[in-house]
């Protein structure tokens, strides 16, 4: 194989954050809620949909397309994503000028849902390939774009909005997204078969393992451990969602923080959100992935069930942004557990199948806290109820590090870190 062809892995890994740092921005939904429920004339609610939707179909588009990015190649399905998601913002804008709430669904919600799900899981499961040696570091980086996405497209939609009015800022920021991620997606490429980085022996490392498998989508439906993998980002990405949709009100409630002063905080939970995912990942390079979810389960077990009994503004924070930056590891984190578990051959459309539970997570776990919240009146009994996924999490979590432990005794593959 001659070096001197291949593309350097690191710009990759910037493709990469590229094309999660423009689809990340959905994120940042809550800047548009206000200025569009006034043009249309309904409640934050009603216009909230779209953005559901837009997470509902992520999930969906990321499971039922997943193998067909395997077929075609990042390039191909990274520049698909940015012409869906492109065009859904563009849309969404034209939405807004015929004041047109129907369309505004379609466009933000389904065709640009479409374009988060191709983007979302293109770029990881070709970093898994350039980077063997360093998985959780890699699919940290781009997941962990689209982490802080929010905090910089946050104040430019608000920007945009204030200066050239609404409509047109859709249509700048419909621009502006697909010029990001059709760029990267040109760079973006699959390693060639066989890749290693230079100076990289598996055999001499003592905390890379060899994948357990390398089987394909259809296969890993019918292991056990899939199963157990998706119970365990559902449950965590569910009750996430749910403490950071409850988070401005939690403060309130606990810590007599006025309005503005809870929504400082929810602005920091961005932060803790992508900073997590660089973070976690990467220690799961030497903690091992097993142990990395085992971590996250406990302690989340006790944050949610003392949580609201913690008066100690400076302990409730530590605690709060500690889960936010578990909820954000359990995603970074994901691509490469993925890798070790079932190889690279279909990592993309592996991954997406998980992500459904990402689409039902996003409709469930608010939903949940609603109700409950509406039917005890409590927050205390709210939070424990989460406390108790986090436990039936948690066993599975041993159960996934039992099962993983014996399949590297079988194949005589013995890590350092499981």
């Amino acid at each position: 194989m001659s070096t001197q062809k291949l593309k350097n892995r690191w710009l990759i890994a910037l493709s990469a954050i590229g094309i999660h740092i423009a689809i990340g921005s959905v994120y940042a939904y809550s800047v548009i809620t206000n200025p569009v429920k006034d043009i249309f004339d309904v409640e934050g609610s009603t216009i909230k949909w779209a953005f559901k939707i837009a997470i509902l179909f992520l999930g969906f588009s990321a499971a039922f397309l997943g193998p067909w990015v395997e077929k075609v190649g990042p390039k191909i399905s990274g520049t698909t994503a940015g012409l869906f998601y492109g065009i859904g913002i563009l849309g969404s804008g034209l939405a807004v000028h015929l004041e047109s709430l129907v369309l505004f669904y379609l466009c933000y919600g389904v065709i640009g849902g479409i374009g988060l799900g191709l983007g979302y899981i293109t770029p990881v499961s070709t970093l898994v390939k350039w980077f063997p040696d360093k998985r959780g570091l890699a699919t940290g980086m781009a997941i962990m774009g689209f982490g802080f996405s929010a905090l910089i497209f946050g104040p430019v939609m608000q920007s945009f909005f204030e200066t050239v009015g609404i409509s047109n800022a859709f249509y700048l920021l419909g621009l502006i997204y697909m010029i990001l991620i059709l760029t990267s997606a040109r760079y973006i490429e699959r390693p060639p078969e066989g890749y290693v980085p230079k100076g990289f022996n598996q055999e001499d490392s003592k905390t890379i393992k060899g994948d357990i498998s390398n089987i394909t989508a259809k296969e890993a439906l019918s292991a056990r451990r899939f199963y157990y993998i998706w119970i365990m980002m559902f449950i965590n990405i569910t009750c996430g969602i749910a403490i950071i949709a409850a988070a401005s009100p939690m403060m309130q409630e606990k810590l007599n923080y006025s309005p503005m002063q809870a929504a400082a905080v929810v602005g920091l939970i961005g932060v803790f959100n992508g900073l997590g995912r660089i973070l976690w990942s990467s220690l799961s390079d030497y903690l091992g992935r097993p142990n990395t979810y085992v971590i996250f389960f406990a302690f989340q077990i006790l944050a949610f069930y003392f949580l609201p009994q913690i008066t100690m503004e400076l302990l409730f924070l530590i605690v709060l942004f500690t889960v936010i930056t578990m909820y954000g590891g359990g995603f970074a984190t994901l691509p490469a557990f993925l890798g070790d578990l079932f190889g690279t051959k279909q990592l993309g459309a592996i991954h997406g199948m998980v992500l459904a539970g990402w689409a039902l997570a996003g409709v469930i776990g608010p939903t949940i806290y609603d109700v409950v919240k509406k039917t005890t009146g409590s927050l205390d009994i709210t939070l424990k109820v989460f406390s108790g996924l986090f436990l039936i999490a948690f066993v599975i979590s041993l159960l996934m590090k039992r099962s993983v432990n014996l399949a590297y005794k079988e194949t005589k593959k013995v890590p350092a870190n499981v």
